[in-house]
Formats: C-alpha cells, structure tokens, sequence
C-alpha cells in the first residue's frame, strides 16, 4: 500500500523579507530602551557617588567640628628654592580633606606626608625642592608631576561623563560658592593665610576692607579659606545647596563643559557691578549652535586646564560653582586669569539639568529651567551695586537655594 506524498513548502522571498523587517523593527525598538537603561543606572551611580560626598562631609564635621574647608593646605613658603613645589599655598579642594572619609586613606597618607618618592623622578630638579622629596600635603595641584594630583578618585567621577579625554585627575562633584562671585575665587585669604589682595612676602598682615568686601560677597555654604560650621548656614542644611554636579572638559567647546575667559564685560565699576546676563548671552556664545562657544572665544585648554580638570584645586574653575546661572549654562573669566571675578556654573551629561548635594546629605536632581530670577541684576556686593551685603538672591529660587544665612522662604518640595 502506498503512502501519499507530502508536499513540504519553504519561505518566500516575502516572508523572508517581512520577517527580516520586523526584527529589524523590534531591534530598532530595543536598543533606545537598552541606551536609557544604561543611563538610567549611571544616573544613579552618580547619584550614590554624591551621597557618599555628603556622608563623608557629616562625618567629617562630627570629627573635626566643621565643614571640611576649600582652598586649604599649606599657606606660601619663603623658605626654599620655589613656593610652588614647597607648599600648596592654600589651594587644596575640599575632596582633598575629605579622603579619610571617603574610604581612601592610602592615598591620603601619601599625601599628607613627606612623599618617599623623590621628586626628581617627576622632572623636577633637585635644587627646586626641599631635601628632593615632596612636601607634606604635597605642592600646588597644578604640578601634575606630583603622582597624587594625576591620581583618578573613582568615587568623584560621574559615570555619565566622558572619559575618553587626555585630561588628568578629573573631578564632576564641585563646592558651592552662593550666589556671588566678588572675591570667591580665594574667599577673600590671600596664599599666606591672610586678608590681604596681595600675596607676596610683604602682605602678611590683614586689611579691614578685604574682610568686610569679602563677608558681603561669600554667601554660599563653602567659603574658602574659612572654616565654617553646620551652624553657620541659619537657612537650614535641607535648604542650602552644598555642592553640584559640573561637567569636565573634553576639549569640545562645549558650553556647559569649558569656560571661556576674557569677557571683559564682567568687569564691575564704581557704580554697577558685573551682571550675569553678560555671561549667559553675548559674543562667546555660537548664535548657530547655542551649546558651543563662538570660534572667537578664548576657552580654557590644556591637559588639566579644563573645567572639572583638578580634583585637588579648589578653585572655582576646577571643583567650586555658584548658583547664579542655571544648570548647563557657559561659565565666564574676566580676564585669562584662574584668580579672577568668574561665573562657574553646575552641569552634566544627564537629560534637563545635573544633580546637587543639600546641606543635610539629600541629592536632588535640579532641572536647567530652574527659576534663576532676574539675572540682569548684579550680585551681591558690599557697595558699588544694586544689591548689597544681606540682601536677599537676586537670582530667584537657585540663588536662594545657595545662600546659608539670607532668610529666604523656600516654598518649592525639592525632594519628591
């Protein structure tokens, strides 16, 4: 008996076809989502980094009964062959005094001792150092021969943030400053420990002026080279903004991730101080492509020259901003100086704005249109401007956010 025969069909050319597209489709689909994943996760590694920064600065204030200061270290030698090498001249962040804290005490005896290593295995000669060893809290942060300034903290490091640039010893987590910027490079000290405008070897002596100038100005929860404490900031710690996220340079232009210098409308008079809207628009900024600087305009370059580019510098160029133009706004210098009036502004490579520590160890993502109230007006100053010493933020709920001690009323739940 005979079985009949099975005709066994395969796939058109169609099908085939049809099949292929919607895989293609659904690849399509997923990876986006892949991508946001992906984010998603190093947005809350950069978070959890950040709370690991706040715990550390309460610990730190349980130890030593107060906030771990900015621009700190040693103050400027006139012993040996070169300040630079032979003193930091209080130039230290405050990620530098909180290593113990943050779980990296290796690298926090390396640095707070005399280094073993010789610095003249670094390029440096002999003659320039004393006995050919680093010194104790090591030299300048911008003497990268010095191993702990090239050094990478993982934990200050956010994960969104690009890592293919030629840049060392990298930071993304940066002191608030307030809402000011008239003396907040130095906080008013010079590098002797000082109030002085100077720094030489005759300014050992303090001046009545610098130190009223620079109370009015520094109103932020870091004041550098000023120890402060938790009970300094009378707005509440929920309600005080302690440091932000920045975005380090990659080279790019970019205007939340450089800064450009010489802009020379910043400089104060007599009668009118600097205004932020002349950081925020102007030249500098490419009218084609809002989110780069202009080709004309000086931005900072370098290996460690960048934003973000010196976890151990405390100025506000590499680990401080203020609270004065929104999150990814461009950040501006007077001059072509480090140690100048500058506008220094929070960033990131999250989506909508960059996150910020509170006083009380609360991380808050803060979006790029948060309210920054008129910023026509000129900061706050001690005299020669619209708003003088004690005023309220003149730069709506951001700048209130980063003033310690103004009253200002913070209505807004920041963390919902």
């Amino acid at each position: 008996m005979s079985r009949p025969r099975t005709l066994r069909r395969g796939f058109t050319l169609v099908e085939l076809l049809v099949v292929i597209a919607i895989i293609g489709i659904l690849v399509g689909l997923l990876l986006p989502a892949v991508q946001a994943a992906r984010e998603a996760a190093r947005r809350m590694s950069c978070s959890n980094n950040f709370k690991q920064i706040g715990l550390a600065i309460h610990n730190y204030h349980s130890a030593f009964k107060q906030i771990p200061n900015t621009m700190t270290g040693t103050a400027k030698t006139w012993t040996g062959a070169n300040t630079t090498y032979n003193s930091n001249r209080l130039y230290l962040s405050y990620l530098v005094s909180i290593l113990p804290q943050m779980e990296q005490q290796g690298l926090w005896d390396e640095i707070s001792n005399t280094s073993r290593e010789s610095a003249a295995t670094g390029g440096i000669m002999p003659s320039q150092v004393t006995n050919g060893e680093w010194p104790p809290m090591g030299p300048c942060p911008w003497v990268t021969q010095y191993p702990p300034w090239a050094t990478e903290v993982p934990t200050y490091r956010c994960p969104s943030d690009p890592s293919l640039h030629i840049s060392i010893g990298k930071a993304n987590y940066a002191a608030s400053l307030g809402d000011s910027f008239d003396y907040a490079w130095w906080g008013g000290k010079n590098e002797n420990g000082f109030w002085n405008n100077g720094s030489g070897s005759g300014d050992q002596f303090d001046e009545t002026w610098m130190a009223t100038r620079a109370q009015a100005a520094n109103r932020g929860f870091f004041w550098p080279r000023l120890e402060t404490r938790f009970r300094d900031t009378l707005d509440g710690l929920s309600n005080t903004i302690a440091a932000g996220e920045i975005c380090t340079s990659r080279g790019t232009r970019e205007v939340k991730s450089d800064y450009v210098r010489r802009i020379t409308s910043m400089t104060p008079t007599n009668s009118h101080f600097a205004t932020p809207l002349n950081c925020k628009e102007g030249a500098h900024i490419d009218p084609d492509r809002p989110a780069f600087y202009a080709p004309g305009a000086t931005i900072s370059s370098g290996i460690n020259n960048g934003r973000g580019g010196r976890w151990g510098d405390g100025r506000p160029a590499y680990t401080a901003f203020q609270t004065i133009l929104p999150p990814n706004s461009a950040s501006c210098a007077r001059s072509n100086s480090d140690n100048t009036y500058s506008i220094y502004t929070a960033g990131s490579h999250h989506s909508g704005g960059a996150h910020v520590l509170m006083g009380d160890g609360a991380v808050i993502f803060m979006t790029d249109s948060v309210d920054t109230g008129d910023l026509t007006q000129d900061t706050v100053v001690r005299d020669g401007g619209m708003n003088l010493g004690g005023a309220q933020s003149p730069y709506g709920l951001w700048g209130a956010l980063g003033t310690r001690a103004t009253g200002e009323t913070i209505e807004e739940q920041l963390n919902q």
